[in-house]
């Protein structure tokens, strides 16, 4: 039996893309990660800004934390991300499951990007394989591949008691990830939430989204055994059959996300932007007719 994890876990939401970053320290030696850094963007006039990342930076420095490393769990499709900045301002190393490649190949391609941008990882600082394990301070880390929701998906695992799942699991009453980007299988997700639901039903399962329904506040935390118990789309007795039909069905009626395509343009690059022109200008593609 593990002893009880030290770590302090302080959840911040970004109210627009309804995203939960995350500080994990440890108190003993003050090390910490970040994890899903979230960068302000307004799409309606292509400005960025730093207000939400700076809320972290502040917080790692008023409480005298040194940052080890940028944790992202997928290259998302819904915000872009802050890891260049908070690694500007507080260092630390960005980090992404190695599967990222598969992600940058098929984007590469989907957005014609420049000749010299490479799909392999190199733009990130380290790449996590399946099953990898990291200390930080006296936490234990365990990186695991959860694809399905994109190929890349990777979920960290905190001291065997702890797990921020991406986009893979939502709270009970939202469900799950969708499935039908470009690499995505509701098969392949079915089987690495199975992976999570096997875990002892304490564990803690720490959401990197949530889309409350009317009634209640978001929430950033559940457990393996109140999603096997409550899930609505994942619970105990669902079947594979059962959940793949539902989660294709869904996913046809679903928009794309607002932010996708400057999204993922920045986040496979590990949040940079594209390189500037020969003016000094720096411009996201919009492609048309391909998602």
């Amino acid at each position: 039996m593990n002893a009880p994890s030290q770590a302090q876990i302080t959840p911040f939401l970004d109210p627009d893309s309804e995203t939960f970053s995350y500080v994990v320290e440890d108190p003993s030696s003050k090390k910490a990660v970040i994890i899903d850094p979230v960068l302000d963007f307004d799409y309606k006039s292509g400005r960025t800004a730093t207000h939400g990342p700076q809320r972290l930076v502040d917080f790692v420095k008023a409480h005298d934390l040194q940052v080890e490393w940028i944790l992202e769990t997928h290259a998302h499709a819904d915000h872009l991300s802050a890891a260049p900045f908070i690694k500007q301002h507080l260092g630390g190393k960005i980090a992404i499951g190695n599967r990222i490649c598969e992600v940058q190949q098929i984007f590469k391609d989907v957005f014609n990007l420049e000749k010299e941008f490479l799909p392999d990882g190199q733009q990130f600082d380290h790449l996590f394989a399946d099953g990898e394990t990291f200390t930080v301070g006296s936490l234990h880390f365990r990186a695991l591949h959860s694809p399905g929701h994109t190929p890349a998906d990777m979920v960290y695992v905190l001291d065997e008691q702890k797990v921020f799942v991406g986009d893979t699991l939502f709270m009970p009453d939202v469900g799950t990830a969708r499935c039908d980007f470009p690499g995505g299988s509701a098969t392949t997700l079915y089987r690495s939430i199975q992976r999570l639901l096997a875990m002892p039903d304490n564990t803690e399962l720490y959401m990197c989204h949530d889309y409350p329904p009317e009634g209640r506040d978001y929430q950033h935390k559940t457990t393996v055994a109140e999603q096997k118990a409550h899930s609505k789309h994942v619970r105990d007795g669902v079947s594979e059959q059962e959940f793949v039909k539902m989660r294709e069905e869904r996913d046809a009626t679903l928009e794309m996300p607002r932010l996708i395509l400057p999204s993922i343009q920045v986040n496979i690059r590990a949040g940079e932007m594209p390189p500037a022109d020969d003016k000094g200008k720096v411009y996201l593609k919009l492609p048309i007719n391909q998602l």
